[in-house]
């Protein structure tokens, strides 16, 4: 299992900046920094297709900032991938232009930091963005979505043996948005199929790994997970979170670590809130969530800190330094006031 500081500071990956060296720089400023994702640079640098290097029958068009399945393609490209794979595991690699920061990230000296992070986008997440030629998501095809799960698999454990030759803590946590969706009547991929398939997902990924979403799916699903980290956004979704005290407590008992996002970071919101009304904030909720039973020591222990959401709708970078300067103050206020 991951041990963090309590209150350890990270962020999402995705970022505003166009500048690689000013987003690995802020990076580094919290406790457990990562390779930035710079899309408003290049759509490489997008989650969805910054996944898609290498994958067969991929079509990504750039100038269009689309990404689509040739199903032809995949069915002529498959057979001659997999018979290359298991001697090429450079086809799961993350390189350039597929990714701006990735090796100069790991060029850094990592070594003294609590942990380091990689992030891939999630196989849910993908399999319901990327659509075939007919904007059938590529999740409800059962041949394309077992290859799926399979070659995210693959990129996931090569990204984190390169993360751990820097830092013995390194994890990779994958970003999930779409996950919220599959608890909609109407998704088409029923929460039990869900759940057996992300289990078996999850046993094919080395290290630790983790979750994130910004969303609100029904949280018990992840809770319940072999997981050993869950990022949510707390400031907009705490009142329900802090619901599942059961899962909740029983997810701290495994010895994982829940990352609370509590720091927004959209325009129009950030700006009214301040490191001490967000300690303010989460003091509260840890209070809460210990007089609903939960082990306060645990609780302390296993908690990580982040700003809320991505930076990525931000005009400019400001907000996101702030945010990140916020978080490291209000990891202070609380390790002053609970330790």
């Amino acid at each position: 299992m991951l041990k963090f500081p309590p209150f350890a500071t990270t962020a999402m990956g995705i970022m505003p900046h166009t500048n690689i060296d000013e987003a690995i720089s802020l990076a580094l400023t919290l406790d457990i920094p990562f390779f930035p994702e710079l899309p408003k640079l290049s759509f490489y640098e997008d989650m969805y297709a910054q996944a898609s290097q290498n994958f067969p029958g991929i079509l990504i068009d750039q100038e269009k900032e689309k990404i689509i399945l040739d199903t032809d393609v995949f069915g002529t490209e498959l057979l001659d991938f997999l018979e290359k794979a298991e001697s090429s595991p450079e086809l799961f690699d993350l390189t350039h232009p597929y990714s701006l920061t990735y090796e100069k990230f790991l060029a850094q000296d990592l070594s003294g930091y609590p942990a380091i992070r990689g992030q891939l986008i999630g196989p849910i997440s993908y399999g319901l963005k990327i659509t075939d030629k007919n904007l059938t998501p590529i999740l409800y095809n059962d041949e394309i979505k077992e290859f799926l799960f399979y070659f995210l698999a693959k990129k996931a454990n090569i990204m984190y043996q390169k993360l751990q030759q820097k830092n013995n803590q390194a994890f990779i946590w994958f970003d999930e948005p779409g996950l919220e969706f599959i608890f909609n009547s109407f998704s088409g991929y029923p929460n039990h199929k869900a759940h057996s398939e992300y289990l078996s997902f999850l046993s094919q990924i080395e290290g630790p790994k983790g979750v994130h979403l910004c969303g609100n799916p029904d949280w018990s699903f992840l809770l319940t997970m072999p997981l050993e980290i869950l990022s949510l956004d707390v400031f907009t979704n705490g009142p329900i979170f802090k619901l599942y005290t059961n899962e909740i407590a029983t997810f701290l008992e495994r010895g994982a670590v829940i990352v609370w996002g509590i720091v927004p970071t959209w325009e129009g919101v950030a700006e009214n809130e301040t490191s001490n009304s967000l300690f303010l904030l989460m003091k509260e909720l840890i209070e809460d969530l210990i007089s609903r039973g939960i082990n306060r020591e645990m609780l302390l222990f296993q908690s990580a800190l982040s700003p809320a959401r991505c930076s990525l709708v931000n005009k400019d970078e400001t907000l996101v330094t702030r945010a990140f300067q916020i978080t490291n103050r209000v990891k202070d206020l609380l390790r002053n006031y609970f330790l």
